[in-house]
């Protein structure tokens, strides 16, 4: 698909699959009727949304109702966080949980609401990434009205184990939201066995496009909206649908369902041969993040005696980021790495790899020869 650098940032933003698109062209240029009009051109978009929802529901094991669309991930974050804490005013509940190593649309709206006088406490993390369990059950007390912990990390893959504090939150009469938007598409996701009561999903992550996502209520969650106007999506996301890029959800959570078993072995495959690859060829390579409990795409390594960022400019055939690319541009070490207890040089030389559905072996290997060269020159 790709003719440039060999692109291994999925984590970062997936290309468009080839079916998705064509599923969506016909409601940019032929099906065009709004879902809330009653003649046929509004029923047949109605229908196709409706298809898409089952879809969504289908891949992350919930019921249609409980999907709600939205514009991205980040708006869905803000409307678990933001709305649930407004249905949670009247409880006496005021104490907010998370972690340490959340996405900067979970951390942001939780300091909004800190500032609102919300107080708000960040479990930290091992140096796997992962939240212990003995600190998780010290800190949700039955003051907390929700616990946010991602189910995959975006820098390092590492996989939370969501379910055990999905337990601590439920019997402190706490809610337990999850952004998944990174391990959606990747690994079987799904909120009953997560005992998740709101779920984050990001259609560019799974190959749909960018602008569209989607935000899991269970039935009987109490929610405010935090955008007013017509009671699209059950009064949480007021706006006319944005049809086709629904379509394109729906298409792509059809995919994810249906060749989840056998991309996360190849996935899985390919980026071991990559760490081995580099490792063979790079003494003290280190592996950051969980050894086994990550994303099977997921790779973030630190390169000895190099900055991560200066070792990407040198190896231009590659085409990686060395964190969340909502930081690119931006070469301080990561927060995320700093929770994780590396050293400032340890975390300054790292990189992330991730591998996505169109990534082959041949480009495995040239990536591998691309850094091992850069990693050379830039310490001969």
């Amino acid at each position: 698909m790709n003719h440039g650098p060999i692109y291994l940032d999925y984590n970062a933003t997936t290309p468009v699959d080839p079916r998705v698109l064509e599923s969506m062209l016909p409601y940019l240029a032929v099906h065009y009727g709004n879902p809330s009009s009653d003649h046929v051109y509004g029923q047949h978009a109605k229908a196709a949304v409706e298809a898409a929802r089952a879809e969504v529901a289908a891949l992350i094991g919930a019921t249609p109702p409980e999907i709600i669309f939205t514009g991205c991930a980040t708006e869905a974050n803000n409307l678990a966080l933001l709305g649930t804490a407004r249905a949670a005013l009247s409880s006496g509940r005021k104490l907010l949980v998370t972690s340490a190593i959340e996405h900067p649309s979970v951390l942001q709206p939780l300091r909004h609401l800190a500032r609102e006088g919300w107080s708000v406490t960040e479990l930290p993390v091992d140096a796997a990434g992962r939240v212990q369990s003995n600190h998780a059950a010290n800190l949700i007390t039955p003051e907390v009205a929700l616990a946010s912990v991602m189910l995959a990390n975006n820098e390092t893959g590492s996989l939370q184990a969501v379910r055990a504090m999905a337990n601590l939150a439920h019997a402190a009469g706490a809610l337990m939201h999850v952004d998944a938007a990174q391990a959606v598409g990747k690994v079987a996701v799904d909120v009953n066995a997560l005992g998740a009561d709101l779920l984050t999903l990001a259609g560019h992550k799974f190959y749909a496009p960018k602008g569209v996502g989607a935000l899991y209520v269970r039935t009987g969650v109490a929610i405010e909206p935090i955008q007013y106007g017509a009671g699209h999506e059950h009064g949480l996301r007021p706006g006319t649908e944005n049809v086709p890029y629904i379509v394109a959800l729906g298409e792509a959570a059809r995919l994810a369902r249906t060749t989840l078993a056998q991309e996360t072995t190849r996935m899985t495959a390919l980026r071991d041969q990559l760490h081995g690859l580099l490792a063979t060829a790079i003494p003290d390579l280190h592996l950051n993040g969980h050894p086994t409990e990550r994303l099977p795409n997921t790779l973030n390594i630190s390169f000895p005696g190099v900055v991560g960022w200066q070792l990407l400019a040198a190896a231009p055939a590659v085409a990686a980021s060395t964190g969340s690319a909502c930081h690119a541009g931006d070469h301080a070490v990561s927060g995320v790495l700093a929770a994780m207890g590396l050293t400032r040089e340890a975390a300054a030389g790292a990189v992330r790899l991730s591998l996505g559905r169109f990534t082959t072996e041949a480009e495995i290997d040239r990536a591998a020869e691309a850094l091992i060269s850069a990693w050379k020159s830039l310490t001969a």
